[in-house]
């Protein structure tokens, strides 16, 4: 199908392109195929620094200093645990009896808990006790496998999850499928807390979220919308971006602060057409993330917007701006279901 199709397909999807001109309907065609040449351009890169807002505030500080602890461990590393455990939230208490934000069970936490604060008790709901009891229970379970061969930050999370007599034993992570998924989630969770130095691949499934979100210009918002039938097919603007990388073998979260973690965050001179984009009211603090969109190149993206409207082209440089996401397939399967 040639570009004229696709355009065609750009006008009869809303009004709202018109307003915005040929120039910027070229602008969103050409961003829909920027994304197949950047796939073939080698773009990469990565580091472990904290992606901005990543960590709420006011625990930023303390990922940071204790993500130090030990070189089997970075600050990224220890965001992706305290999520996974816990989506950040002190008073989490799991069916298991884990507990706070780092989910230590009484046993370990009994063993392995230390007063992080230097205020004289070890408190499990206490962050400041937390979560250097979290950095330091991984550092000590390294030690436990350091003459292990192979990668030390993986065998520590084996030990994590199957115990490290397990990693000894085996010599390496241990051939158990849930410790070997348990490694791989916590790695690719790292990712998404980590800022890129560098540029970071496009994800092969972004041209076509961008055609399905395309599709839908013009359909009322609906709260709470995911699109089924029962709703006339009308979406709330996380239901828009989920539905959009679904139809591409893609499973995001439901709400927008959990899709904010489906993988690397690219600056904003950095965006590529399939970029999920985040609004906030706190730029500090990714789970307060308010609104997601779907950059499409040119400073605008697809999203529904509020009660009232329909799903439109908007700008995205605004004073809300929060930052972006390049979803991944491996991002977005490592996402807990329960935070």
């Amino acid at each position: 199908m040639g570009e004229g199709w696709a355009m065609r397909k750009l006008w009869v999807g809303a009004g709202v392109a018109v307003a915005l001109g040929m120039g910027f309907v070229m602008l969103l065609v050409v961003g829909v195929y920027v994304v197949a040449g950047n796939l073939a351009n080698g773009i990469g890169g990565g580091s472990k620094r904290l992606a901005k807002g990543s960590v709420p505030a006011a625990y930023q500080a303390l990922v940071q200093k204790w993500g130090n602890l030990c070189p089997a461990i970075n600050p990224a590393l220890l965001a992706a645990q305290l999520y996974q455990e816990s989506g950040f939230n002190p008073k989490a208490q799991s069916h298991a009896a884990a507990q706070g934000i780092a989910q230590f069970i009484p046993g370990t936490w009994a063993t392995h808990g230390i007063d992080g604060d230097g205020d004289g008790d070890r408190d499990v709901w206490d962050p400041a006790d937390a979560i250097p009891s979290a950095a330091s229970y991984d550092c000590t379970l390294a030690s436990y496998v350091k003459d292990v061969p192979g990668n030390p930050t993986e065998n520590m999370l084996a030990s994590y999850n199957a115990g490290a007599g397990a990693v000894i034993q085996y010599q390496g992570v241990p051939p158990y499928k849930e410790t070997q998924n348990y490694v791989k989630v916590i790695r690719s969770l790292e990712k998404s807390f980590a800022a890129p130095e560098g540029r970071v691949d496009p994800s092969e499934q972004a041209a076509g979220a961008i055609a399905y979100a395309q599709e839908k210009l013009g359909t009322p918002y609906l709260w709470g919308g995911t699109g089924t039938a029962s709703q006339g097919g009308r979406f709330d603007c996380s239901g828009l971006t989920q539905a959009a990388y679904e139809s591409v073998g893609i499973e995001l979260p439901r709400v927008a602060n959990d899709q904010y973690n489906a993988g690397p965050h690219p600056s904003r001179e950095e965006l590529l057409p399939g970029d999920l984009v985040f609004f906030s009211d706190d730029l500090t603090n990714s789970r307060a993330i308010r609104h997601v969109g779907i950059y499409v190149g040119g400073g605008y993206m697809i999203d529904a917007p509020r009660t009232g409207a329909a799903i439109r082209f908007d700008p995205i440089d605004t004073p809300d701006y929060f930052g972006a996401t390049r979803v991944t397939e491996d991002g977005a399967k490592a996402l807990p279901t329960t935070v």
